[in-house]
């Protein structure tokens, strides 16, 4: 993980209006690809502490000042809330159901994925986007995907997520249409898991 400079915002993208564009798209093509890694490594570098690379160049690309982002304690007591802040005019709040985005550590039940908002059945949309930081996107317990975006099958395994991650995850697919989507960040690449898709843990 890049380390914060010292005494001095972290600069976020290299080219604010580029970079967020690209990153954007490259989160898009995540999503609509599930189970496909994508790499951040040319957009952005430092970072503050606590925050992976992926996940900060999500934030940057996606939020806004009316999307409120959820924090566990720890980040909400660091140099993190003002990089938000000054990058996106983004609020944090502490309220993980009223969050448009969330940064959670996978290995952390401080927060159950049943605690941010799913959105209701008029509109599934009003969901939150939950960015899981880990410390790798292998090296974890396998699992598939099958769903829209995958011809047959996709194996991602994260790495140092909680034991009850999975099954909250594919409590989570059983509310499609409603449910969160979920990014893993680690360092910096990322994997997207939508609602919309299936879940299957290949050893329990």
């Amino acid at each position: 993980m890049s380390q914060p400079i010292s005494g001095a915002l972290e600069p976020g993208f290299i080219d604010p209006v580029l970079d967020s564009q690209s990153v954007f798209r490259l989160v898009l093509d995540a999503m609509a690809r599930p189970g496909t890694v994508q790499s951040v490594g040319d957009f952005i570098s430092d970072v503050p502490l606590g925050l992976q690379p992926a996940t900060a160049a999500c934030l940057l690309s996606l939020a806004d000042y009316e999307t409120p982002i959820f924090l566990p304690q720890w980040l909400r007591e660091g140099a993190v809330p003002r990089f938000i802040a000054f990058h996106t005019g983004a609020s944090v709040t502490d309220n993980p159901a009223e969050a448009v985005f969330s940064v959670i550590e996978g290995d952390s039940q401080e927060c159950t994925l049943g605690s941010f908002s799913t959105g209701d059945d008029r509109y599934p949309d009003r969901s939150t986007t939950v960015l899981v930081q880990c410390a790798l996107l292998d090296n974890g317990e396998v699992v598939s995907l099958e769903g829209p975006g995958i011809k047959t099958r996709s194996r991602i395994a994260p790495s140092e997520l909680h034991p009850e991650f999975w099954n909250e995850a594919i409590a989570n697919h059983g509310l499609f249409p409603r449910g969160v989507d979920l990014i893993f960040c680690a360092g910096e690449k990322l994997v997207a898991v939508p609602r919309s898709s299936r879940i299957i843990r290949e050893k329990i």
